[in-house]
C-alpha cells in the first residue's frame, strides 16, 4: 500500500519535467494517489508534460493572481475528484528587474508582481481549494529556499520567499481548525527553469556542493520531492507550521 493511496492530490507548477512539481506528482501517483494539475500560459506544454507522468492527469488552467479562476477552482477540480486531501504550491515568479542585485532600485510594480505570485498566491490557492478540504482536512505543503540569509542576486525573490515562510505560519493557525495541515520544504538550489531565471545562479552551484555535509547534487529533484510526498501522507499528522530543509544540510553549517 503506498503512502498516498486514495489521496487526491493537486499540484501546481508542473512546466518542465525538470520541475519539483513534477516529481511530487510522479513519485505521488506511484504512491497510490489521484492527480490533478494546474498550469498556468502555456497549457498545452503543461498537457504534454503531464503524459510523462504514469497516469496522465487533468490538466486545469490557474492564473493565481486571477480572482475569477481562483473562484472557480474546486468546481473545476469537482469535475474530476470529489475533493482533496493535499495541495502543493509550486508557484514562483519575479520580474528581472527584482533580481540580480537591482534590490535597491526595484520599483514597487515590480515588487508588488513577485509577493503576489510568489507570497500572497500561498494563501490564495489554499482558500480555493478549502471547500474540498473542510471535511476530511489534509496538507498544503509549500515549495521555499531559505529565506534566512540574503542571498547574491536573489534580492526581491528572497524578501517573496520570506514572506511565503510568515504566510505559510498564518495560514497553519487558521486552517487547523479544519485539520489543514500548512508546511513547507525549503530545497537547495536545482537546475530548473526557475533557477535558469535567476541572474548569477551559477554562484549557489559554486558553493552549495563545497558547504552541504551530505553533498548536494543540482540536477536531483527527487530528495525534495519525497519530503514533499511525505508531509502530504499520514506520516506527519501534528505537524504544521514546519519548514523542512532538503539542501543537504547547509542552512544548519556556518560558512
Amino acid at each position: 500500500m503506498g503512502l498516498l493511496e486514495g489521496k487526491r492530490i493537486l499540484v501546481t507548477g508542473v512546466l518542465t519535467d525538470s520541475s519539483i512539481a513534477f516529481h511530487v506528482a510522479k513519485i505521488a501517483q506511484e504512491q497510490g494517489a489521484t492527480v490533478v494539475l494546474t498550469g498556468f500560459g502555456r497549457l498545452s506544454l503543461v498537457e504534454r508534460i503531464a503524459r510523462r507522468l504514469p497516469d496522465p492527469p487533468p490538466v486545469l488552467e490557474l492564473d493565481v493572481t486571477s480572482e475569477e479562476q481562483l473562484a472557480s477552482l474546486a468546481d473545476r477540480i469537482s469535475e474530476h475528484v470529489d475533493g482533496l486531501d493535499g495541495v502543493v504550491h509550486s508557484i514562483g515568479n519575479a520580474p528581472a528587474g527584482a533580481l540580480g542585485g537591482n534590490f535597491l532600485s526595484t520599483p514597487w510594480p515590480e515588487v508588488s508582481m513577485a509577493l503576489h505570485v510568489s507570497t500572497y498566491s500561498l494563501k490564495a490557492l489554499a482558500v480555493a481549494a478549502l471547500p474540498l478540504m473542510k471535511e476530511g482536512g489534509g496538507a498544503v505543503v509549500g515549495l521555499d529556499f531559505d529565506a534566512a540569509l540574503a542571498w547574491p542576486s536573489y534580492d526581491w525573490m528572497g524578501v517573496a520567499k520570506a514572506g511565503l515562510e510568515s504566510c505559510a505560519r498564518y495560514l497553519a493557525r487558521y486552517l487547523g481548525e479544519h485539520q489543514i495541515r500548512v508546511n513547507l520544504v525549503a530545497a537547495g538550489p536545482l537546475r530548473t527553469m526557475a533557477a535558469k531565471s535567476i541572474p548569477g545562479f551559477e554562484r549557489f552551484e559554486e558553493m552549495w556542493g563545497d558547504r552541504a555535509p551530505l553533498g548536494w547534487d543540482l540536477a536531483n529533484q527527487v530528495p525534495a520531492a519525497k519530503a514533499c510526498v511525505a508531509l502530504l501522507s499520514d506520516w506527519f499528522p501534528a505537524t504544521t507550521g514546519e519548514i523542512v530543509h532538503v539542501d543537504g544540510g547547509v542552512h544548519a553549517i556556518g560558512g
